[in-house]
């Protein structure tokens, strides 16, 4: 009988002291939402550049699918994040696919009719979806149609990276608290297979893991808003 043995998954490493022993990365088919404080933001700027590096630098050697629902995506970061990893920024940013969504029907529609093509046809293994919720609080939406209408939505993402075998994040930025947040706030964490939290403390910011179905669940010390960019190599 002949045994072969597979070889353990590679996971798309943050790369960030402190963190890294709690959280090794994420994998293909992971559905994870990052919530917390507006650092969020930075972290998938990071995120844009690593996935475009090879594997053996830890990186997806992939391009990048990127739906804004937030106007959060900033160019000088990414291109500046490019320069420190040896990358060329415009070609770095030629390959991050942007759309931006501007009502919730439209963010609706980027991903549940056009997400799957976008990522077959820009051949990209990580999905960033950021402020994911946000465009669902306008008071103009009644409040029942949002919350029927964002169910279906994180249902697809769920199924979508399972189905497709892609790395897709989802950020969720602090909001104002009432009942409409609370309940799409809990809806996309339990929907969701990797929650992270980010968190100011009194002394310093914290990376919380709050959900994986692998990892042993804790927090450690997250870099300062003082360090500079290349904490983030």
């Amino acid at each position: 009988m002949i045994v072969k043995t597979i070889a353990p998954q590679a996971l798309f490493s943050l790369n960030m002291r402190n963190i890294t022993e709690l959280f090794p990365g994420f994998a293909p088919g992971d559905f994870a939402v990052i919530y917390g404080s507006p650092s969020v933001v930075s972290l998938t700027a990071m995120l844009c550049v690593k996935a475009q590096l090879p594997s053996q630098l830890g990186g997806l050697s992939s391009n990048v699918v990127f739906i804004d629902g937030g106007n959060t995506f900033r160019l000088y970061q990414v291109a500046r994040l490019a320069q420190i990893h040896q990358l060329d920024p415009k070609q770095a940013l030629d390959r991050i696919y942007l759309s931006r969504a501007f009502t919730a029907y439209q963010m609706t529609s980027l991903i549940m009719d056009h997400l799957k093509e976008a990522v077959e046809r820009f051949n990209a293994k990580l999905v960033i979806i950021s402020d994911i919720a946000g465009l669902f609080l306008d008071k103009d939406i009644p409040d029942e149609e949002a919350r029927r209408v964002f169910s279906q939505v994180t249902a697809c993402l769920q199924n979508f990276a399972r189905e497709n075998q892609v790395i897709l994040l989802a950020t969720y930025l602090p909001r104002q608290n009432n009942s409409r947040n609370l309940y799409l706030h809990t809806l996309t964490c339990g929907r969701a297979n990797v929650v992270i939290a980010l968190r100011q403390t009194q002394y310093d910011r914290e990376f919380a893991l709050e959900k994986h179905p692998r990892f042993v669940l804790g927090s450690a010390e997250f870099p300062s808003d003082n360090l500079t960019l290349t904490d983030f190599m």
